[in-house]
């Protein structure tokens, strides 16, 4: 057997063809490489909520985690001071860019008894205010609806640095280009409520085609599922 391994070998070197051998295999890495990168915008979106229509998919993922939080607020986490922060993608596959009321979404509650409320999500400002000045510190049992916050003043260097880390992390543009992908986190204060996800539906009612001014339907993505770990 050794034998016909080192024959083998002599009668490659002596072929014409044998040149191009390191060639190919210097070739294939980067061919694969290239593939990845082309492929990589059509991967699926791994969310624990996703809806599409119109050539626009969105996708929302609920940080119920506190580890999901400690690479964008290392210091001061949102969840901690009962802060949900849903991650939210907007993929637009079609041929218009598609305007997106940001404004306008709300988190959509049903209590116990039948009850609902639409919560607005926080700017960054709200947020900073209910992570670093809360109010509702020891709070025995529920508060419903849940309070909308205000500022209770004191904004100092360390406000400012946690307002920005929020602004930055947050959804910013509300176009969606053809053909490309926003994301974003939203912040909606439940309090420590974050039971409530049982049942809750992310609610986006104003969408736009910008090039046709021809308004879409709306998202109702329901979060009581949890995401698949």
């Amino acid at each position: 057997m050794p034998k016909v391994y080192y024959n083998w070998i002599r009668n490659l070197r002596c072929s014409p063809l044998a040149f191009l051998i390191p060639l190919a295999l210097v070739a294939l890495p980067a061919l694969s490489h290239t593939e990845i990168q082309q492929q990589s915008p059509s991967k699926p979106l791994t969310t624990s909520a996703l809806d599409s229509h119109d050539g626009l998919t969105v996708a929302a993922e609920p940080w119920l985690s506190a580890d999901q939080y400690k690479a964008t607020f290392p210091k001061k986490s949102p969840y901690g001071a009962g802060v949900l922060a849903i991650k939210v993608n907007f993929r637009n596959d079609s041929d218009e860019s598609i305007k997106i009321g940001l404004q306008r979404i709300r988190l959509n509650l049903v209590f116990e008894d039948s009850n609902r409320q639409d919560l607005p999500a926080l700017s960054s400002e709200q947020l900073a205010d209910a992570v670093l000045h809360p109010k509702l510190k020891g709070a025995s049992k529920p508060r419903l609806p849940i309070p909308i916050p205000t500022s209770p003043g004191g904004r100092d260097k360390h406000w400012e640095e946690f307002r920005r880390l929020a602004e930055d992390a947050g959804l910013h543009s509300s176009v969606v280009a053809p053909h490309s992908t926003i994301a974003g986190l939203l912040y909606f204060d439940l309090q420590n409520q974050f039971d409530l996800l049982s049942n809750a539906h992310l609610y986006i009612p104003d969408l736009l085609s910008l090039e046709k001014n021809r308004s879409l339907m709306y998202f109702d993505i329901d979060l009581s599922h949890p995401a698949s770990r």
